[in-house]
């Protein structure tokens, strides 16, 4: 054996330890899950003149993190049933109240979808494009399934279905 190496052995364990450790804490859960989320049903606040409101259907993924903070994206059929889609940031907000189960959600992002000859249906609207922002109150029923009612600005309110993928 030369000055200066390590022996086979005690390379090996050297090896080993420095290898388990970065695997345990790969492993280790970071508390942050996807959510699946759908919509089957959306309430109007009032309809257009024409009475053109067709059946609002979302479907959504999200990111929540451990912290609160979450960023995601749906695909929605808007209101005048041309497809639409929202990418957002945000955060999810719980024990604010007594109720344990309850939070509340806020998102900010970016709307597509509101197109010719729709697009005044949304504000601050350019070729399709136009700021979004959600509030909502959610139940989280068990640790795996919630639902929640979307204010969707002054238009309407959506009702959500989650699952959670922990």
């Amino acid at each position: 054996m030369a000055l200066g190496s390590v022996p086979p052995a005690l390379h090996a364990q050297t090896d080993a330890s420095t290898a388990a450790k970065p695997a345990a804490d790969a492993a280790a859960p970071s508390g942050d899950y996807w959510r699946l989320m759908g919509s089957p049903y959306t309430i109007h606040w009032r309809k257009d003149d024409n009475d053109e409101h067709e059946p609002v259907y979302m479907i959504g993924l999200e990111r929540q993190r451990s912290d609160g903070w979450l960023w995601g994206g749906v695909y929605f059929s808007n209101s005048f049933g041309q497809p639409s889609g929202y990418v957002y940031v945000g955060e999810k907000v719980i024990n604010f109240s007594r109720w344990d189960k309850l939070f509340f959600q806020w998102t900010a992002g970016v709307l597509y979808g509101y197109k010719y000859p729709y697009e005044d249906k949304v504000p601050f609207n350019y070729k399709g494009f136009s700021p979004g922002v959600t509030v909502g109150l959610g139940w989280q029923f068990t640790r795996e399934f919630s639902v929640q009612a979307v204010a969707l600005g002054t238009a309407g309110l959506m009702f959500q279905f989650a699952i959670d993928l922990r």
